[in-house]
């Protein structure tokens, strides 16, 4: 079975994150996007472990659904072309940890994973001891991460750690701010137990490829999400059973593993280096003839992803390690929409033209990777230009830096539009 799978979320238990982060409205937007299997995330916060308890249920090994009546009351608001689609669950969460090691504070982030509520339960009664669980959907924890990693491994068979978002400046395990110079370095002598590394928004699988020592893990990808419509920016792609234990054992050997959906990097925040409140953003040569310094104000810049990964790589642009799987670079569709009509992604435009879409076409996934331009362009032709110049890669990036998300756009000003979004647009 080859499905999308997201499981880097929020719930509405964590800070900065949607109230509407909760299971219906997650199980609805996953559907309408396309994606399978569902991270709850937050499951160390009591409130949302109390909530996953009373209204999941077991599915396959390992994977939960929402129950039935609830599941229902969702089917009924989504059309036929999307309201079938099983979405299935697994128990995880992302948490921070604080701590002191080689001179320096260190703030790294991973994801948790456990197949069942004893597991986790067991987990959550021990990360007690070094963060308040109720303060965060993602703890901090004043703990370091070998440690974590022990207690994650020591909580029952099946769970494990994969470090989140490796590249970011100040909570990425390879990142420039509070980061390592390799996983070894960071995980000690549990870092054999590592076996698959997320990339993030601002970096791709081909970025990583330039570094020999992140060889042997799988690179994975997922949203990231604060909110239900952010879900599947990203995802990874698996083709193995719908079950936990055969995805953990495709991320241990790369069998059934198929690659990722990813953001183009460009458009993660922290992609290039700058300084956001004097608006410089520079490319890493432009960063070092400068000394790191911003030009604008003196301070130190916020050094970014590219940069770090150049630091770090032992190989060239284009070097793709043998057995790698695959990926490609999407635009969500929101954003599409909204470029063609010429207003915001989240506008009330947007939103009617992509409901119309997906009533007609299907999920947001299948519009954007499996749909050819004429069955597109039937409903939309400017979409099915636009779907074909992302397959071809033909964007205009406008690369992000020091929090301030990019801009990638797939048509030059004064085309298609704006048109309207009543009935389908035609382009001129």
């Amino acid at each position: 079975m080859r499905f999308h799978a997201d499981l880097h979320i929020h719930s509405k238990h964590a800070r900065a994150c949607s109230k509407d982060s909760d299971l219906t409205h997650l199980t609805w937007w996953a559907r309408r996007k396309g994606i399978t299997l569902m991270g709850t995330g937050d499951f160390t916060h009591p409130v949302w472990f109390a909530e996953l308890r009373e209204n999941l249920v077991p599915a396959e090994p390992g994977l939960f659904r929402l129950r039935d009546d609830l599941d229902g009351e969702i089917s009924r608001t989504l059309p036929p072309s999307v309201a079938s689609a099983p979405v299935r669950f697994m128990l995880s969460v992302e948490v921070s940890t604080v701590y002191a090691r080689g001179g320096r504070t260190r703030k790294i982030h991973h994801l948790l994973y456990a197949p069942d509520f004893d597991v986790a339960g067991t987990l959550n009664r021990e990360l007690a001891r070094f963060g308040n669980l109720d303060e965060d959907g993602r703890p901090t924890l004043r703990l370091d991460a070998r440690d974590l990693l022990e207690i994650t491994l020591g909580g029952g068979e099946g769970a494990y750690l994969v470090p989140a978002h490796i590249w970011t400046p100040w909570f990425g395990v390879l990142g420039s701010k509070a980061g390592f110079d390799s996983i070894e370095e960071c995980y000690g002598d549990l870092s054999g137990q590592i076996f698959a590394l997320e990339t993030g928004l601002s970096s791709d699988p081909a970025m990583n490829w330039r570094v020999s020592g992140l060889d042997r893990y799988r690179m994975v990808s997922y949203s990231d999400a604060h909110s239900p419509p952010m879900l599947g920016r990203e995802t990874t792609v698996f083709e193995t059973g719908l079950d936990y234990f055969a995805v953990l054992e495709a991320l241990r050997t790369g069998e059934g593993h198929a690659g990722s959906v990813e953001f183009f990097p460009e458009e993660g925040k922290y992609h290039v280096d700058g300084h956001r409140k004097c608006g410089v953003r520079l490319e890493p040569r432009q960063t070092r003839e400068r000394g790191g310094i911003c030009p604008v104000c003196g301070r130190k810049l916020t050094v970014g992803v590219l940069s770090r990964v150049e630091d770090l790589a032992d190989r060239p642009d284009g070097a793709r390690p043998a057995g790698a799987a695959g990926f490609h670079s999407a635009v969500p569709l929101p954003e599409i929409v909204g470029e063609i009509l010429g207003v915001g992604p989240k506008s009330k435009k947007v939103v009617a033209e992509v409901d119309r879409l997906t009533t007609a076409l299907g999920p947001e996934l299948t519009i954007l990777e499996d749909l050819t331009p004429g069955e597109i362009a039937a409903h939309s032709p400017p979409l099915a230009e636009a779907v074909a110049r992302l397959r071809r890669c033909e964007v205009i990036r406008e690369p992000g830096y020091d929090g301030v998300f990019g801009t990638i756009r797939l048509f030059k000003p004064g085309e298609p539009g704006p048109v309207s979004a009543g009935s389908p647009p035609t382009l001129f």
